[in-house]
């Protein structure tokens, strides 16, 4: 049996059984099929069963020497690990040769997030004009920085999801877990503003958020979008839908949520994930410390 012939069944396993989006099973695919033709030029071996962990060793050794950062071969790597845990399941192996492999070291990146005043400036910046693009830019940003869902989720609402009178949208997350999370008020009235100049472009899309020509929105558009408004306001070298998401949680942290409801609306599913977005709320809470404490010196 070829190689390909057990990366195909794993790839229906990703999509069928887990869950997984088809652009994740692209990158699993590629990091799969160039494992498979390393091993095939350096080793002469056609078949991903019976590698061995030294051969999967040199591999890394390749990847860090074309200087392909410590983070992309971890992810790499971890395409293969599944792989050969699915084969162990699966019965065509009895050794995962990756089950002792420790990942290489990356430096932690701390994301900065944008201010509460970097985000009102936004708003009122889109608010000076009041044509489809902008109104529909402006919810946008109230629903990412308000909801804190991820960008993919934001471009898969359809309009059926919004529950005006719970106040709440249905979110299509991860492995297709779905959850409510709460819409507040201000951004209720700026989707009313947006339906009515939807409903005049007469488009037949579900998706809440369209284009002016009533296509649905899509990822590169969306970053476009945020990167063009916060660069008039802010000076941060990052300026991504995905730091409007970390602005959420952030700023809920500061300001006391606890660490478990902020979990549940981003959607993940363990807490380890949600801790990374502790990091900058711990200056806040030694602020407050330091303010509060009888024996803190204050000024």
């Amino acid at each position: 049996m070829i190689a390909n012939n057990y990366i195909t069944p794993f790839l229906e396993y990703l999509l069928l059984e887990k869950g997984y989006s088809r652009h994740t099973i692209t990158a699993y695919k590629t990091d799969l099929i160039a494992f498979k033709d390393f091993c095939e030029v350096v080793y002469e071996q056609d078949s991903l069963v019976g590698i061995n962990y030294a051969q999967v060793r040199s591999w890394v050794v390749s990847l860090v020497d074309a200087d392909i950062s410590n983070n992309t071969v971890n992810r790499k790597v971890s395409s293969l690990k599944s792989f050969y845990k699915f084969l162990q399941k699966t019965g065509q192996i009895e050794i995962n040769p990756l089950a002792k492999h420790k990942a290489l070291k990356v430096p932690k990146k701390v994301q900065v997030p944008f201010t509460s005043k970097e985000i009102n400036q936004v708003i009122l910046n889109i608010n000076k004009n009041k044509d489809f693009d902008s109104i529909r830019n402006k919810l946008l940003v109230e629903l990412l920085y308000s909801t804190g869902i991820r960008r993919a989720e934001l471009i898969n609402i359809k309009e059926s999801d919004v529950n005006k009178a719970n106040s709440t949208i249905k979110v299509l997350g991860k492995r297709n877990k779905e959850r409510f999370v709460p819409i507040l008020t201000s951004v209720l009235s700026t989707l009313d503003e947006y339906l009515l100049l939807r409903n005049k472009n007469q488009s037949d899309s579900e998706f809440l958020l369209i284009t002016s020509k009533g296509n649905k929105i899509y990822e590169t558009l969306v970053y476009r979008i945020i990167n063009s408004y916060f660069s008039q306001v802010s000076s941060k070298v990052k300026k991504s839908p995905h730091i409007l998401r970390h602005s959420f949680a952030t700023h809920l942290l500061n300001e006391g949520a606890d660490l478990n409801s902020v979990k549940e609306l981003l959607g993940h599913s363990s807490l380890a994930s949600t801790q990374v977005y502790t990091h900058n709320s711990l200056d806040a809470i030694k602020k407050v410390y330091n303010q509060a404490h009888p024996r803190s010196k204050k000024k």
